[in-house]
């Protein structure tokens, strides 16, 4: 088992990892949208907040080598499942054929007041 940390995505928030690798995978924490020089969550709601959670993981794959091409699964929470529609429009900017397989689910709540928190498994 090997942690995967960068600077490039927010910093975990609790006794966790941004990510981890076992085996021929990478595991990554959910990824609420925190701009990473900021701290904060970005403003423009669920588009730019799925835009950042997305940028937030692919931060993280790169610094274990890795493209949103190797991501073999995803998970997706959103607070307010009629922002789906607004927030596919932005994940398929990150991902081409083949998809990953995905799952979207809605909370009562996200850390922070955020809108999406994004969780991948990819694949070296």
């Amino acid at each position: 088992m090997k942690v995967i940390s960068t600077k490039k995505a927010p910093s975990a928030i609790g006794p966790y990892s941004q990510a981890i690798k076992v085996g021929n995978l990478v595991y990554t924490s959910g990824q609420i949208p925190i701009d990473p020089a900021t701290g904060m969550i970005v403003e423009g709601g669920i588009q730019a907040q799925a835009r950042q959670s997305l940028l937030n993981v692919k931060a993280i794959l790169e610094e274990a080598g890795l493209t949103m091409g190797h991501v073999v699964k995803t998970t997706v929470f959103m607070a307010d499942m009629n922002d789906f529609a607004d927030m596919n429009a932005v994940y398929a900017e990150f991902f081409a054929e083949p998809f990953p397989a995905r799952s979207a689910v809605a909370v009562k709540t996200l850390p922070k007041g955020a809108l999406v928190e994004i969780e991948v498994v990819a694949e070296i």
